[in-house]
């Protein structure tokens, strides 16, 4: 049967009755969730309309996009098994590999971005997080893994210069490796602040390491193959670690776990270097997966909590901060800025970098990109839904409290009560201390980032439904814990695909750095990416305004634009390769994304609100040094001269972000038109077809696969 002819299965009548009540059901929750006002909502409302979304989406949308604009094919042997070298390139079991790619693309996106936007209300974030997932980022992260996986395992960068030119492609590799690196250390920052001083939570993630290399050589060496066994051994082992890392923190080798900040900085960039350079086997795949049990569980457990507990979501559908851009948490109007404080969960570009780093060189077949690059994707979204609602449950003065900043805030409840009730909201000196004394901190005030709201919203969760008010220190420490556990994966992740970017960009000067496979390359090219984040991280960690909190502000814009460059490789490959009439998959996306992008870039450069714009707020910092003047979040008149600094370095660097993005499209552009133009189909770096001699059976086969 041709891929490209085979008929779509019929639907049968018990198929056609599930769907429509999936859809109805799905229907009902979004109709709830958008008309009802001035009326309390529950929160399962909001999950029953995420899952129907999904439901759907994956069934059919998915669906659309393998069988009739990848077509991929079982019979051709994935670089897996064609260039399979036991470190780098290994066919990996498929629940495994949706495991590792999970842990790989789930970061500090998915818990933070979510949290920060419920300051414009519930409703547009969660349209946002789940139709920007469904038509735009499952659908990224799916077809640049399908792709990388066509051409060896390339990464992005590279497949940008091999078939967009030197020039777009230059400007591809320089772009997104310079952000990669911003993106980990920002990453790490966020790891390096849930752990400092937390010795339950440092010998929980510290665990995950020895279990995982157990997990490794258990699946690897000891019994090949058997992964539900394993994965029994290393979830019990797990358990046991969150255990032990409570009995830990009250017991006398507490101090031996209580690291700095500075600390843990050395500890992540050697850990990230041997996770680098060992086999994938050995210690990043597992770790991964088993990091995946903790966080698919946690997130579970928290949809479970929210359908039980039913709690009502405190937030407004939509605020007054939506159109008037003067929100305390983060400034600007939702349009453009909702869809960058939102990254990973609805489109993230970090996460093409998982989809042509680690994870094309691990997929055993092609028609598993689905269920590996669509669904992890979903997955992340819902992560982000559950994080929304964590947040939108909480009182409105208490989440004001905690992510305004503390210049607005001051130092005490009582100055915090008098700010929040500036804000339009209202909660009492003696409610704030309550809430900080229920989860055993010193003080929730000016608490921002986002990681300890979310902390706090699950905390109120899970204690609804077990233990009750005594349980929600508890709670509130787990979720710190399941945070930084969380992201680190991401970075662990990321530092191999940086390696493996690295080495693709070494090897266009000199070949031998360009071999995955040759030892001095691997670990030339790991130190030099953990040194870039570590660099930015050791300085940010020792410094309030210096390093990687220099750069910052940058984050969700730099992770937008890199979307953008991969929508744009990824639509000029499918015009290259004869899909021209599938490339709206990809080219909607992009036209939308970089419209948030380059708005959101332009307002940041040129905005004469200091609030959003950067040179405006260098400009009002170095009028208030002229003037002898010390503005928060200043404390000197040193700190005053170092946000100038920052102010402009952020500023100078998202024009060059801009320039480079904008030469790939233009590039791009020139290339599909080319190529449409061409009365021969040009030529393309895709891997030419070799059989497949690896014997893996599909849980089910999907109409329009080649088997």
């Amino acid at each position: 049967m041709s891929r490209s002819s085979a008929p779509l299965s019929r639907a049968n009548p018990k198929s056609v009755l599930l769907w429509t009540t999936v859809a109805v059901v799905g229907a009902i929750c979004w109709g709830v969730l958008a008309l009802a006002r001035g009326e309390e909502i529950s929160a399962v409302w909001l999950v029953g309309a995420a899952l129907g979304s999904y439901a759907i989406a994956y069934r059919f949308y998915s669906r659309f996009i393998v069988t009739r604009v990848l077509r991929p094919d079982d019979t051709r042997a994935t670089p897996a098994e064609r260039l399979e070298d036991g470190v780098d390139f290994q066919p990996t079991d498929r629940r495994v590999l949706l495991g590792h790619h999970f842990a790989a693309i789930a970061g500090a996106g998915p818990l933070v971005g979510p949290v920060l936007a419920v300051q414009m209300g519930y409703l547009p974030g969660t349209i946002w997080i789940v139709f920007g997932v469904i038509f735009a980022g499952a659908v990224q992260d799916m077809v640049v893994l399908f792709l990388s996986m066509r051409r060896d395992g390339k990464s992005l960068g590279q497949m940008a210069r091999d078939e967009i030119g030197k020039v777009g492609g230059a400007a591809a590799l320089i772009a997104v490796f310079v952000i990669m690196i911003i993106l980990l250390a920002v990453l790490a920052l966020v790891v390096v602040n849930a752990l400092a001083h937390s010795p339950w939570g440092t010998f929980s993630v510290a665990m995950t390491i020895p279990i995982a290399l157990f997990m490794g050589f258990y699946m690897h060496v000891i019994r090949p193959g058997r992964v539900l066994e394993t994965s029994v051994i290393g979830v019990v082992l797990l358990l046991l670690a969150i255990v032990g890392g409570g009995w830990i923190e009250n017991s006398s080798l507490a101090d031996s776990f209580t690291l700095s900040p500075t600390t843990l900085v050395f500890c992540l960039v050697g850990y990230g270097f041997i996770a680098s350079v060992l086999p994938v086997w050995m210690l990043l795949a597992p770790r991964d997966y088993l990091s995946t049990f903790m966080k698919i569980g946690t997130i579970v457990l928290l949809a479970l909590g929210v359908l039980f507990a039913a709690p009502v979501l405190q937030a407004d559908a939509v605020t007054d901060f939506a159109s008037g851009g003067n929100g305390p948490v983060f400034a600007g109007s939702l349009f453009p800025f909702l869809f960058i404080t939102i990254a990973c969960g609805a489109l993230s570009g970090f996460h093409s970098l998982v989809s042509s780093g680690t994870t094309p060189k691990l997929i055993e077949k092609e028609s598993q990109v689905r269920m590996i690059g669509y669904g992890a994707m979903l997955m992340e979204s819902f992560v982000a839904v559950m994080a929304l609602i964590a947040a939108s449950v909480l009182d409105p003065g208490l989440y004001y409290a905690m992510n305004a900043p503390a210049g607005l805030l001051g130092s005490s409840v009582e100055s915090a009560s008098q700010a929040v009730a500036g804000l339009g909201f209202t909660i009492s000196p003696q409610e704030l201390a309550a809430a900080a004394k229920a989860v055993e901190e010193s003080t929730l005030v000016a608490r921002t980032g986002g990681a300890p709201t979310l902390a706090v919203g699950m905390s109120q969760i899970f204690s609804d439904v077990i233990g009750g008010e005594g349980m929600k220190a508890f709670w509130y420490h787990f979720a710190i814990m399941f945070e930084a556990l969380f992201i680190l994966t991401t970075v662990d992740a990321g530092t191999r695909v940086g390696r493996f970017m690295l080495q693709d960009m070494l090897g266009n000067v000199w070949k031998p750095l360009g071999r995955v496979n040759w030892k001095p390359g691997i670990w030339l090219a790991s130190a030099l990416v953990v040194a870039g984040w570590g660099y930015f991280l050791y300085a940010g960690a020792t410094d309030p305004l210096g390093g990687i909190n220099q750069l910052f502000p940058l984050f969700g814009i730099a992770n937008q634009l890199l979307a953008a460059i991969a929508l744009t490789v990824a639509t000029t490959l499918l015009i290259k390769s004869g899909r021209f009439r599938w490339a709206w998959v990809t080219g909607l996306p992009l036209a939308f994304t970089v419209a948030v992008t380059f708005t959101a870039s332009w307002q940041k450069v040129f905005s004469p609100d200091p609030r959003v714009g950067f040179f405006a707020q260098r400009d009002r910092f170095a009028d208030a040094i002229d003037a002898g003047t010390v503005l928060p979040p200043a404390k000197s008149m040193d700190d005053m001269h170092t946000i100038v600094t920052n102010s402009t370095v952020d500023g100078v660097l998202i024009i060059l972000f801009v320039v480079l993005v904008t030469t790939v499209v233009a590039n791009a552009a020139v290339v599909c038109v080319r190529a449409l133009r061409s009365p021969t189909p040009p030529a393309t770096t895709e891997a030419p077809y070799v059989e497949s001699k690896l014997d893996v059976r599909p849980s089910k086969p999907m109409a329009g696969v080649r088997e």
